[in-house]
């Protein structure tokens, strides 16, 4: 008699494309440090939308799209991936020099103390949490070698090199999970409702794809923005009078 086969006991054949190990490895990280639960007190700063929302800049869906929108491609965000990039080529090749220079120029780019405060104190903490759960043999030579404060573009850069992370897998991560935390403090300012909020994260998906894309090809020459509104944001936020977040 032929014999049969328990359908149960037939290992299937890996999926066309499947992810190997070390780069299943590497998404699971890259996931988990760029999550909103990743502990680097992203949802206690507003780069500077709480102003913008009580000055009436901000009222609605439509408005806090527009705003982010600005943000990603001539402000903040198209600077803080541009370091990003340059960071993570570095360190993959050991540049100290550059490393230095890039990180320094980086802490320099900001318009306001509190965003100075913001983007330090996320670096600072995704460092440290990195050391003690996801630590490398070649991640504090790469930290001594910037010499100083570690904003959060070049801290989350510093790591994914160390890591062998993919740099564009890590750019457009980055501007997820950054645009993420953005729409969370306009939706508890507006307020917004979820789904309303999941609409404006839908609608900013080709503004991340693409100012991601721009970042990676850009040099440092390149940087700059023009969202004075923005950072007239941030410095007002200062001296505002009734605040939830901290920029």
């Amino acid at each position: 008699m032929p014999m049969t086969t328990n359908s149960l006991d037939v290992v299937p054949l890996a999926e066309p494309g499947a992810l190997s190990a070390d780069e299943g490895a590497a998404l699971y990280r890259l996931m988990t440090w760029l999550s909103p639960a990743f502990p680097v007190g992203a949802f206690s700063y507003s780069s500077g939308i709480e102003w913008a929302v009580e000055a009436g800049d901000i009222v609605d869906a439509a408005t806090l799209r527009d705003w982010l929108s600005s943000m990603l491609t001539d402000g903040s965000g198209f600077c803080d991936g541009v370091f990003l990039a340059h960071v993570h080529r570095a360190a993959s090749v050991g540049d100290v020099a550059a490393l230095r220079d890039i990180a320094e120029l980086a802490a320099a780019f900001v318009p306001s103390k509190e965003r100075q405060l913001e983007t330090s104190s996320q670096g600072k903490a995704f460092i440290e949490i990195a050391r003690s759960a996801w630590n490398h043999n070649g991640l504090e030579r790469l930290i001594a070698a910037c010499e100083g404060a570690l904003v959060y573009p070049v801290a989350v850069g510093l790591v994914s090199a160390a890591h062998r992370i993919p740099l564009s897998a890590t750019m457009h991560g980055f501007f997820h999970a950054v645009t993420s935390n953005w729409i969370s403090a306009g939706a508890r300012l507006v307020p917004l409702g979820q789904t309303d909020s999941q609409r404006v994260l839908a609608a900013l998906e080709p503004v991340v794809v693409a100012t991601g894309t721009r970042a990676l090809r850009a040099s440092l020459d390149e940087l700059g923005g023009a969202t004075f509104r923005a950072d007239i944001a941030s410095l007002r936020h200062e001296t505002q009078y009734t605040r939830l977040f901290r920029s």
